[in-house]
Parts: C-alpha cells; sequence; structure tokens
C-alpha cells in the first residue's frame, strides 16, 4: 500500500529513481504514456534501434516534444528531460541510471542486455518474458551474483499471476493451479502474420493504428507466448507443468474451480499445484459468456471442514465439493502498469517475479512439414510455434527453446507437429543467450532436477 507514497515523497526530494528503457515499441509505449502521470520517476533515457520510430511513438501516446529533446544523457539529468539513442550500452553503463527495463520483445538481444546490466550495477526489469522462459533462472542467480535484482514485468500476466500465487500462500491455502486465459481453438497453433487478425478479433486497420505487430500479436495467439508466460510462472512460483503441454480447458470464469481440480475430482489437471491456461472458445468456436481471456486466475483448496464452510458463508464461488475456490483478475493492462515493478524494485528491494528453480521449457515446434535449409522464424511467425514441457523432459528430448528458434537455418527436415531439438538445426553458438542457456541446462539439467526433488 505504500508504493506511491514512497514515489511521492522521492519526488518531493528531488531524488527520483531514474529509469533507461530499452526498446519504445508497443508495450514500451504503453510504459512511456505513464510515466508523465507518475511521481517520483525519471526515464533518462530511451534506447532503440530506430530513433524516429520512438519518437513517432512518444508523440503517439502523448509526450510533449520538449520532453524528449535532451541531446545527451547529462542535459537529461540536469533538465528533467529525456534522451533517445541508438546505442543501449550508454543506458546500461551510465551511473545515474538505477532500473533498466528491457522491452525489447527479442530474446537472444535481451539476454545481453541484462547481462550488461548487472555487470554494470543496475537492476533490471525485463518485460521480454521469452528470453525469461528458456534462461530465467540462470539471469536470475546472475543478478543476484552481482548484487542486484532482476525482475519479471508487472502489467504482463506472468508477474501478476505470481502475485495471485503469492497472495494465496501468504494466506495459507494450497496452490491448486494457476494460470492466465487464452482465446484458444487447437488449429490456432498453426497461424501466421497473415491470418492472426481474423482469429484474434481485430481488423487489419484497427491493427494499424495501434501500431500492432501481426508477428507479435500472433505469437499470443498460436500458443507460443501463453506456453513462454506458463514457464516463466512455473519457474517463479515452483508449480508444475502438464507432461505434454497446455491443456487449454474451455471455461467461463465460474467453472474456473469446476476444471482447475484433479482428474481424480472431476477436473483437467494430472496432480494439484499445476500451471494451466483457460480458454475462452468451447471446442466448437462459441464463445463462452464471461470469459477469463484477458485475465489471471489462481484456484486454492480449503483443507479443513472450517475453511470450507467460510466460503460457504461468504458466498464464495467454489466447485461442488466446496474445497476449490478460485481468485481472478479478469484485465491486465499489459504496459500501463510496468511502474509497479519498477516501484516495488527501486523502493522495496523486491522483484514481482522472479525465476527460483528450473521446471518449465518451451520448445520450437514445426507448424508444417519444414524442409532442410529452410530458415526457422521464431515465435510468432511462419515456422514454429512454442510448446510448454516439463524442463525434464525437455531435456531428454534435446528440445530447442523457442527463445532461440530465431533465424537459424535447419539441417535436416522436420514433420508438422514435432518439436525440435539441437541437432535439426545449425545454431549461431556465439551469443550470450546460447552460452548461458547451455550453462543453465548444465547447472540445472536432470542431476540438478533428481537433487531438487
Amino acid at each position: 500500500m505504500s508504493l506511491h507514497r514512497r514515489l511521492q515523497q522521492r519526488a518531493a526530494e528531488n531524488k527520483p529513481v531514474r529509469i533507461g528503457l530499452i526498446g519504445a515499441g508497443k508495450f514500451g509505449a504503453m510504459y512511456l504514456a505513464q510515466i508523465p502521470r507518475t511521481p517520483g520517476v525519471q526515464l533518462v533515457a530511451i534506447a532503440d534501434l530506430s530513433p524516429d520510430a520512438a519518437r513517432t511513438n512518444l508523440e503517439r501516446v502523448g509526450w510533449e516534444p520538449e520532453r524528449a529533446a535532451a541531446r545527451s544523457v547529462q542535459e537529461a539529468l540536469q533538465n528533467g528531460t529525456t534522451w533517445i539513442t541508438e546505442d543501449w550500452q550508454a543506458l546500461t553503463r551510465e551511473p545515474s541510471i538505477d532500473i533498466v527495463v528491457e522491452c525489447t520483445g527479442n530474446p537472444v538481444a535481451a539476454v545481453e542486455h541484462c547481462l550488461d546490466a548487472f555487470a554494470h550495477g543496475k537492476h533490471v526489469v525485463n518485460v521480454t518474458v521469452e528470453a525469461d522462459a528458456f534462461c530465467g533462472p540462470l539471469l536470475a542467480r546472475r543478478a543476484q551474483q552481482a548484487g542486484v535484482l532482476y525482475s519479471l514485468a508487472f502489467g504482463d500476466q506472468p508477474a501478476l499471476i505470481c502475485d495471485l500465487v503469492d497472495w494465496a500462500r501468504t494466506c495459507g491455502f494450497p496452490v491448486v493451479a494457476a494460470g492466465r486465459g487464452h482465446k484458444w481453438l487447437p488449429h490456432f497453433s498453426e497461424s501466421t502474420p497473415e491470418t492472426v487478425w481474423g482469429h484474434y478479433g481485430l481488423t487489419p486497420e484497427q491493427a494499424k493504428r495501434g501500431g500492432l505487430n501481426p508477428k507479435m500479436f500472433n505469437s499470443f495467439l498460436d500458443g507460443s507466448k501463453p506456453s513462454i508466460e506458463s514457464a516463466a510462472v512455473a519457474n517463479a512460483t515452483r508449480l508444475g507443468v502438464p507432461s505434454d503441454g497446455l491443456l487449454y480447458p474451455p471455461a467461463s470464469v465460474e467453472d474456473i474451480p469446476f476444471v482447475t481440480r484433479p482428474k481424480s475430482e472431476g477436473g483437467v489437471l494430472e496432480r494439484k499445484g499445476m500451471v494451466e491456461v483457460v480458454s475462452s472458445l468451447e471446442a466448437d468456436g462459441r464463445r463462452i459468456p464471461y470469459d477469463i481471456r484477458m485475465g489471471v486466475w489462481v484456484t486454492v483448496e480449503a483443507e479443513t471442514d472450517y475453511i470450507r464452510n467460510c466460503f460457504e458463508e461468504y458466498n464464495a464461488h467454489t466447485d461442488p465439493s466446496g474445497r476449490y475456490f478460485t481468485l481472478y483478475k479478469r484485465w491486465h493492462l499489459i504496459g500501463l502498469e510496468v511502474g509497479v515493478s519498477v516501484a516495488s524494485v527501486a523502493l522495496r528491494g523486491e522483484p514481482t517475479g522472479v525465476a527460483t528453480c528450473w521446471n518449465a521449457d518451451v520448445i520450437a515446434t514445426a507448424k508444417r512439414d519444414l524442409a532442410a535449409g529452410e530458415t526457422l522464424d521464431g515465435e510468432g511467425g511462419y515456422t514454429v510455434w512454442g510448446k510448454l514441457l516439463p524442463a525434464e523432459r525437455s531435456m531428454r528430448l534435446g528440445g530447442l527453446p523457442l527463445g532461440l528458434a530465431h533465424n537459424v537455418k535447419l539441417v535436416r527436415p522436420v514433420k508438422k507437429g514435432q518439436s525440435l531439438c539441437w541437432a535439426d538445426v545449425a545454431m549461431n553458438t556465439s551469443t550470450h543467450a546460447y552460452k548461458l542457456r547451455r550453462e543453465m541446462e548444465a547447472m540445472f539439467g536432470p542431476s540438478f532436477q533428481a537433487r531438487a526433488a
């Protein structure tokens, strides 16, 4: 309850939390829209590969031109304005910046940005959850070793789900399941940037007006992003992962406590303590009334008769047994909420979600028959989608993480629906992202999982 008051205090003392933003696309633009309305923070600098595009987004969200007119970091600090540059290292290595918000959406680049920020004493709020999905546990460890904080971004569903899980456990409830909603039918896994808007429910004109990236939005639709975000949640909360991918049970908000129970009790879960994603569409494509498509939820269990009686007395909506109850937020506001992470990291010294184990992985899976010599185009593209698997199973398969399936050439054919492995591709082994992933496999692999169990 204290974050806003403490931000006001920082403003009164003229000691703002100083921020550097890397990537000013759609998500970054949403955060930019809120910064002028938030006390006690200063966006010192924006790094973007296209400064002109960054300025266009600033104009779109209502920034006055003089607010981003600084010609250097020093001028920005002196005048309380913002400098725009192409040089991301000017942010990660600037002593005056407290927190770097990584918002590029490019997982390979994001890993490099995070590591450099850690090395120069910067906390990181990582919006690029794709990077967290394939090496978040080791990013968290590297941050800890550097004496800084690494955090998932509030507003994105993983951090919101982590918040609900923390609420439940702090109240003393066992978490039976937790996750997000999604508009899902099985054939959506084959969607491409050319088909996304029709499935998603927007017109091309609406998408253009909002500056929406069809490949990025297709990564939501085709199941890649739900898998990525579920992996981040599982690794942050130690919840389990379905053995063969997300099930996407269809359910209204009222039905969530019915379906997110173990199979033995009439639900869909393999066991208690799992991540899952609830679909807003029936199997025949009909829209479910009062859905959770844009929201997050956690299902908890009443372990005693007294707690079950409390659920009944206060009209808590439960399953028929009265044991399982779901708390939910029906909406998330994406980049408009990132300020909560920035304030929590800066003022409380607490991340809004961070990997604590390696339970989950997301593996590139063929959308169609792929031929040797083809180039993979990563999440949301034309070639692969991401399938959530337990990390131990991914290790046994030698699975190719979706976050590294960008601009990579196939060396042998892969059938539609088949999950790819390292041996299927000619990988660039020189990147920080590849090296960190391989180091994590050695550190957190099957032997680690056995010890952890």
